[in-house]
């Protein structure tokens, strides 16, 4: 039985959330804000969290970036309808997926299932990818550079893992959506640019002979350095 970590302050929701997610079988930890959440991550491992992003005491976007140093878990944010900034920040902290307030709890099940199904059984087909000393494991979502192992969130390894498998090819930003967010995406373009950006910066420091290049007016495309 998969445990869900459910963060929330309004504790109709929490109720609501935890009674059809505990109908479909999974066991929910209720936390009503940041501090408290990490507080029974603690005590309790969970396998995914669902946070939601106005919280007191400390919000779900600090909360994600929180979990995200700590524990290699899936994450999905609420937000309120139409707050494409939310979601935009989210993912720039490392959260996997959204979903919009109100929301179907089927949906969220669904969302739940598909994130831990990625998380736990990946494809076997996706074999490891070498690039110079960088060795990209789609096993166990994991990158060896050197005898240096680092760890990533979900839809940025699967955006760094599609470059690598189709390195000197140009996708476009509908292409990576399409390739990378398989549920249904009621975000912008913006997403894919974040998480451009964020894997940039993870490996600047790092000694990789790859480099993710902008291709002005088409996309991105990954290329070995010479």
């Amino acid at each position: 039985m998969a445990r869900v970590l459910v963060v929330d302050d309004d504790k109709n929701t929490l109720k609501f959330v935890r009674l059809h997610l505990e109908e479909e079988g999974y066991d929910v930890i209720e936390a009503t804000d940041g501090r408290d959440a990490l507080k029974k991550l603690k005590i309790l491992p969970c396998d995914i969290a669902v946070v939601d992003v106005m919280m007191p005491f400390m919000d779900g976007i600090s909360l994600t970036k929180e979990i995200r140093n700590t524990y290699e878990i899936p994450i999905i944010i609420l937000t309120a309808k139409d707050q494409i900034d939310d979601k935009a920040v989210g993912f720039e902290a490392g959260t996997d997926d959204y979903l919009t307030k109100p929301f179907e709890t089927k949906e969220l099940a669904f969302r739940i299932k598909a994130l831990l199904r990625r998380y736990v059984d990946p494809e076997s087909d996706n074999d490891p990818i070498r690039l110079g000393n960088v060795l990209i494991i789609h096993e166990n979502y994991s990158i060896k550079i050197d005898t240096k192992t680092i760890k990533l969130p979900l839809k940025e390894f699967e955006l760094l893992y599609l470059l690598a498998k189709n390195s000197q090819r140009v996708f476009s930003r509908e292409q990576i959506i399409e390739n990378v967010w398989d549920l249904d995406f009621e975000g912008d373009n913006r997403t894919v640019d974040v998480h451009i950006k964020r894997l940039r910066q993870r490996f600047s420091h790092l000694s990789v002979p790859f480099s993710i290049r902008t291709v002005r007016g088409v996309g991105y495309t990954l290329e070995m350095n010479q």
